[in-house]
């Protein structure tokens, strides 16, 4: 073994691949609860690396600013104004370039690393349009007229981040490129984390900003919270906990579980630990943007680095890592050192933007999910996301290779690079149970059989990594691989009937205990629709429960529980 093999699954990942797929689920469902993705630990190294760039290129760019930016005065100067917006600005920047949220082997992308840059740059490529059909920008590949668009505001960032000030004339065409972005491509609107960055950037353009940018801090806290009041959050807390790079005592993983192995919804620790960091996401924003200052300010402030460390520490899939970091960097610099600033002094044009992009989209992304982003809502890692299952009759897959302009290899072609095929078997089949574990990924294996009639005869791929391979940057939005991608695909790739067949599984909404499905055939259309309540999931084990299902007791689920 060396630093870069993951820990080796309890089965034998060729075996494996031959078995029926619920006894897959059922096996990779159960490595998981004790090994997590198996990530070495050298690839969490790797990811600590990139933070500290992140953070020294932000000082890096403070420099510019006479008096800032010298890391052995960073006491003297972490809580001037200019210093934040940088990070902020910073942020947008190395979001939208695609060396945060969605990169790395974490997020199903080893080779290579980050799409982003590499890939938006690029003619040809596969975009989603805000608006499909639209004159010039509405076709589903990139133009050059898209990559001048994506090139221009990048330079503008850039152009901001080495001036010694930021002026609202320096900031102006970054704040008017990044909706063009989203009109030629959400995934760039998304990518750059607009309903963070993008609505704290707009801020700075008025001068109560730093008001705003309080309301905007808050609010992601707020409705993140919001977002957790359902049943879906505790498989959150259970799954992340078995992934933790800290946390990897077995005794500890498998307490997170009803009765392992057989029974892997979470446990009564799970819940507790869910409620507990629910509350925080409540009660922080509401403690900080009281308090004003003072002891409560205080005790705020660390609820929320015990909030942030906590998932930091965990290293979530996804790896939204500088978001914490940043996020708490603003806590700090927004409620600790600005506690006393008066929300009354926002400007009454910014106030009107703050109530359409921090109360009403996140409400309507709450009540309607299939209209909002879950970024734009601020659902944040929640465990209840619109995803898909995308599933390639045969070798229909390699018609990506043929006909597309690929941000990278398909997934297993990518971990070939590096390892032998039972390893890169083995990795990706914990994606699968990664997904089948949480509660709204229970609703697989009811749908599987009205999507095709043998899944073995098939190709089976999260439409994340779909999305990392077509799109070029993947964090968790189902609806960058829904119906408008599967179209572009289809447009590109000609499928015949039955060769993709995809299932879309929407978000469940805040007021109602069901969630809404469809299933398409990229050729046809949609073959079926309906909705699967959540008191049905909450009943089922993440694998289905059948005729070819072994049994608890049988030698192979065994190996699995022996062995760690």
């Amino acid at each position: 073994m060396n630093l870069i093999s993951p820990e080796p699954t309890p089965y034998d990942p060729l075996e494996w691949e031959r078995l029926p797929h619920a006894e897959k689920v059922r096996l990779a469902c159960q490595a998981w609860c004790v090994q997590g993705y198996g990530t070495p630990l050298a690839i969490y190294l790797v990811y600590a690396l990139k933070v500290a760039l992140y953070v020294g290129a932000w000082a890096f760019f403070c420099s510019f600013t006479p008096g800032l930016g010298d890391p052995r005065s960073v006491a003297s100067w972490w809580a001037e104004p200019v210093a934040f917006q940088k990070a902020i600005l910073w942020s947008m920047l190395f979001e939208g370039l695609g060396l945060g949220c969605g990169s790395g082997p974490l997020t199903g992308r080893y080779a290579p690393p980050v799409g982003g840059f590499l890939y938006f740059l690029r003619p040809g490529t596969t975009k989603l349009p805000l608006v499909p059909g639209l004159p010039i920008v509405g076709g589903h590949r990139r133009t050059w007229l898209d990559v001048a668009l994506y090139l221009a505001h990048a330079v503008f960032l850039v152009r901001v981040l080495v001036a010694p000030e930021i002026t609202p004339a320096l900031l102006l065409p970054t704040v008017i490129l990044l909706p063009a972005l989203g009109l030629c491509d959400k995934t760039l609107f998304l990518a750059a984390r607009a309903e963070h960055y993008g609505m704290t950037a707009l801020c700075f353009l008025f001068p109560g900003w730093l008001a705003g940018s309080q309301i905007v801090q808050a609010a992601l806290w707020f409705w993140a919270g919001v977002s957790k009041l359902n049943h879906h959050f505790p498989a959150v807390v259970a799954i992340m906990t078995s992934n933790s790079p800290i946390l990897r005592f077995g005794r500890i993983r498998r307490r997170m579980y009803r009765a392992y192995p057989d029974d892997v919804r979470p446990s009564t620790l799970a819940v507790a630990m869910a409620h507990a960091g629910t509350s925080l996401e409540l009660g922080v924003p509401i403690i900080l943007l009281a308090s004003g200052g003072g002891t409560a300010t205080v005790v705020g402030l660390v609820l929320m680095v015990a909030l942030h460390g906590f998932i930091t520490s965990n290293v979530p899939m996804g790896v939204p890592i500088e978001w914490n970091v940043m996020v708490v960097y603003g806590a700090f610099f927004l409620f600790g050192a600005n506690a006393g600033v008066d929300l009354s002094a926002i400007d009454p044009l910014l106030a009107a933007a703050l109530v359409v992009g921090v109360i009403a989209v996140p409400a309507v992304g709450n009540v309607a999910p299939r209209l909002v982003s879950f970024l734009l809502a601020m659902r944040y890692y929640a465990g209840n996301w619109a995803y898909s299952i995308w599933l390639f009759r045969g070798e229909a897959h390699r018609r990506l290779d043929e006909r597309l302009v690929k941000s990278s290899a398909w997934p297993i072609d990518q971990l070939a690079r590096f390892y032998d095929r039972g390893t890169a078997v083995g990795l990706v089949g914990k994606v699968v149970a990664f997904r089948a574990m949480h509660l709204q990924g229970r609703a697989i294996q009811l749908l599987l059989p009205k999507a095709v009639d043998r899944v073995e005869d098939y190709e089976y791929l999260d439409g994340e990594l779909v999305a990392g391979v077509v799109l070029g940057w993947n964090f968790g939005e189902g609806h960058l691989h829904d119906e408008q991608l599967l179209a572009a695909v289809q447009a590109q790739c000609d499928f015949d009937e039955g060769e993709l067949r995809c299932i879309l599984i929407e978000s469940q909404p805040i007021h109602r205990q069901a969630q809404r499905w469809r299933i398409h055939d990229a050729r046809t259309g949609l073959i079926d629709e309906g909705e699967v309540r959540i008191d049905e999931l909450r009943a089922l084990q993440p694998w289905a429960v059948g005729e070819g299902d072994p049994p608890p007791g049988d030698p192979v689920v065994d190996r699995v529980s022996d062995s760690c």
